[in-house]
Order: structure tokens, then sequence, then C-alpha cells
């Protein structure tokens, strides 16, 4: 080995000793915050309560939103799953449509030709905008046709045009309504047989997120951030929002309008519910089903939108809260962590290539690799132990959902969700790059599809 590559192999090995300590003691850091979470989740868990245990209620009248742009594909399948499933005996279906997408609209009005709870809202420009700017649209055709009526709407409940509602979701809103001004019930999306390692992890995400996050989240009272879908609106805090936004209760610049509304709506002291209902004991959850994004392409160019407008704009436009509690600040920490989390993968998976290099030329050269300090291999034992819980808890969570086949089947996905995630990181950067330079937010939605055999209804 001439003495080039001696000095080069030297500088690698000092290399990745700076690299695996930052990394290791970032890990440190995510898995400690993991685990706390874990903490506040299991103190506060409850059984999730059963249908049979819903009290009754007067019904309360509810507008579902369903914003749609190129959606012809899916949105008639959805619509007339909706009427079929829900139980529940005053609602109305108002799809938001642009007049430059014929298709999507002759589909609407097919199924509203059959269903007078089915309305067609035409926003008043070309689309896409954005999917807040369809939302203000389908709000003041709302608010026009109540005066009208002369009747308001309670709530609004908010979906997406590939969404397979549940038939008790309306219900489980009515009832949380009365005291609450945001619902949320879970998300669970569908697996696809066929895309396991890309459908799936947004399955064990979600898994983790709505069975542990959001309901240790709302244990310690911080603002709920919404979904975007299988969630409820009730109409006053609408009314605030809209007096406050001069007509336009939705964020019409923001690519994660869902994720602010919750956090301004928890601002302005209004309570907020996360709903976790089951059909029968062991049974599924009342939840909103759909198929997420099955190609890798299509789910970097979600999964960077969210950070874009959650960790990057959405911290230029709502800050860290007014009331800066403890719990709130921790939870928008967590929401934000998303682009350094990216950072300290590559920085982990650099150290692993970077190794198995340095193995390779010490092992060529005769001679053995460095040891890692005492201190390091400490940091990398109790990092390891961090990892096992973390892999447990996705095990466990995605297992309650899926089965114990799909909980599993996490281990593996987990290396496919984190290069989604830096993918995605890189991605993000860029687009809000040109944000800053004053290009205007656009819906950069994905291609969806419906499910052509249904969950079973309750």
């Amino acid at each position: 080995m001439t003495e080039m590559a001696v000095a080069a192999l030297a500088l690698l090995d000092a290399a990745l000793a700076e690299v695996a300590l930052f990394a290791g003691v970032m890990i440190l850091i995510g898995g400690l915050d993991d685990l706390a979470v874990d903490i506040v989740w299991r103190w506060h868990r409850r059984p999730d309560p059963l249908l049979a245990d819903l009290p009754y209620a007067p019904p309360l009248r509810l507008a579902v939103f369903i914003p749609a742009w190129d959606e012809a594909r899916v949105i008639g399948a959805m619509l007339r799953a909706a009427l079929a499933r829900y139980d529940h005996p005053d609602y109305t279906l108002c799809v938001g449509c642009y007049p430059n997408d014929g298709e999507t609209i002759a589909a609407v009005q097919a199924v509203a030709a059959q269903d007078v709870r089915v309305r067609l809202v035409l926003n008043p420009v070309p689309g896409p905008t954005t999917k807040a700017d369809c939302l203000n649209s389908l709000w003041r055709a709302l608010v026009a046709h109540d005066a009208a009526a002369g009747r308001p709407t309670d709530a609004i409940v908010l979906h997406d045009a590939e969404d397979v509602v549940h038939p008790a979701e309306l219900r489980v809103f009515d009832h949380h309504l009365r005291t609450a001004a945001l619902v949320q019930v879970p998300v669970v999306p569908l697996i696809d047989p066929r895309t396991r390692l890309v459908s799936g992890h947004y399955a064990d995400e979600f898994a983790g997120a709505h069975s542990r996050d959001l309901p240790a989240r709302a244990a310690l009272g911080a603002a709920l951030p919404l979904a975007g879908v299988g969630c409820a609106i009730r109409r006053d805090a609408l009314d605030r929002l809209t007096a406050m936004r001069d007509g336009a209760p939705f964020e019409a610049q923001s690519l994660t309008e869902d994720y602010e509304l919750g956090l301004r709506v928890g601002a302005m002291g209004l309570g907020a519910c996360f709903a976790r209902w089951r059909e029968r004991a062991g049974g599924p959850l009342v939840a909103t089903r759909a198929y997420f994004p099955d190609t890798v392409d299509a789910a970097v160019r979600q999964k960077a939108r969210w950070l874009t407008g959650i960790a990057l704009a959405g911290w230029d436009r709502i800050g860290w809260g007014q009331q800066r509690r403890p719990a709130e600040l921790w939870m928008r920490m967590r929401d934000r962590r998303g682009l350094l989390a990216a950072l300290v993968l590559l920085a982990a998976y650099a150290t692993l290539a970077g190794e198995a290099i340095s193995v390779a030329a010490h092992v060529w050269r005769g001679d053995a690799a460095p040891v890692a300090a005492a201190g390091l291999r400490a940091l990398l034992i109790v990092n390891a132990g961090l990892l096992t819980w973390r892999l447990w808890m996705r095990v466990r969570l995605t297992a309650a959902d899926h089965g114990w086949r799909e909980g599993i089947g996490a281990i593996p996905r987990v290396v496919a969700a984190n290069m989604i995630a830096m993918m995605a990181a890189r991605r993000a950067l860029a687009q809000y790059w040109r944000l800053l330079w004053g290009a205007p937010p656009h819906w950069d939605k994905t291609a969806h599809r419906f499910p052509a055999i249904l969950p079973d209804r309750a």
C-alpha cells in the first residue's frame, strides 16, 4: 500500500470515528425522545371503547368536504361507497372540482344525479391551486347554501377522493363534537401485497402515529394536528377562523393546511379529541382506510410535501405557538425533526459503508482496523437497546392493526422507510428553496386508486 493510500486510510478511520460519534449521539437523543413518548402513552393508555357503548344523541347536520383535482378514476366509486356505508341520517357530500377538470366533474355529476346528498362545487379558478384553496371554495359554497336554506351545518368532515369511510364514523363524530371542536379518528393505510415495502411502510408509520403518538399528545394537552382525512371540525371553530382569515378558514398558501388548522384551533383554546373506537372487542377500528403511494417516486413526493409544509414552511408560518408550554414545544419539536433525522440517517448509513471499506482495506494491508473508543462502544450498546425496543414497538403496533405477518414485515420495511425519508428530505429542501424565492405553492398530488373489494361493513 502506497504512502498516499495509507494516509487516505488513516483519514477515513479518523472521519468515521467523528461521524459515528455524531450519529450515535443524535440517535441516542431521538431514541430517548421516542422512549419518553412511549412512557406517556403507557401511563395514559386506556382500552378502546366499543360501538355498542356509543350513547345516542340527536344527530348533528354534517357536511363532508372532498376536494378533487384529477380524480375521475376514483371519485365515483368513493362517493357511491360512502353513500352506501354511512350510518347517519343528516349529511351531505360536498365535492370541490375545477372548471378545467371535465372528467372529474362528469364522474361527480353522475352520482349526484342519483342521490341529492351529493353536491358539486366548482372552484372559480382553473386548477390545480392548493388543496386548501379548494376547501375554501367548498366552505364559501356551504355558507351560501346554509344562508339560503336557513339552517346552519353543525360541523365539517374532511376526506380525500380515495378514502374508504367507516359506517360508524359520523356517529363517532356526533358524540365527540358535543365537547370538542376537533375530532380525529385513526387512519389505517391499506397494504398492497405487490408493493409491501413501500405501501406497507405507511401502515407501520400510521400505526405508530395513530396508536401511540397522537393519544400521547392528546394526553399531554398539546394541540392536535389533523391528518386531513377522517377528521371533523365544529362550525363555530371554522367561523372564528373565517373571521380571522378574511373569509377563508383554510390556509390557501399552505402545503399542509390540515396540520396547521389543528394547531391554530388549539391556539384558540378549543378542545380536540383523538377518537379510537372499535366495532367490537378485538375487532377493527372505526377508521379511515385508503391506499397510499406504492412507488418510491410517489412516496418521496408525498413525504417531501409533508416535510416542506410541517418542518420548513410550517415553522415559518406558525412558529412555536403563543403559550410556549413545555408539552407544546416538545410536540412541535418532534413534528419538525424530520430533516435532522434524515441527516442522522445519512450519517449512520455512511458510517456503516465506510466501516466496511475500512475493514476490507485493513485486511488487505494485513493489520486490524482501529477499535472504537470505550465511550463510543458504550453509546452503540445503548443505542442498540433503544433500537431493539423501537423495532418491537413498531412490530407490535403494526400487528395490532394489520396482523402479525405484517407486524414482522415492519422490520425490513424500516430500511425502505429510511431511504424514502432521506430522498424526501432532499426534495423538501429544494421545494422550500423555490417557495422562498416566490414560487407559488401547488397541489403536488399523487395518483390515487380505490379498492376493488371494500373492508366489511360494521
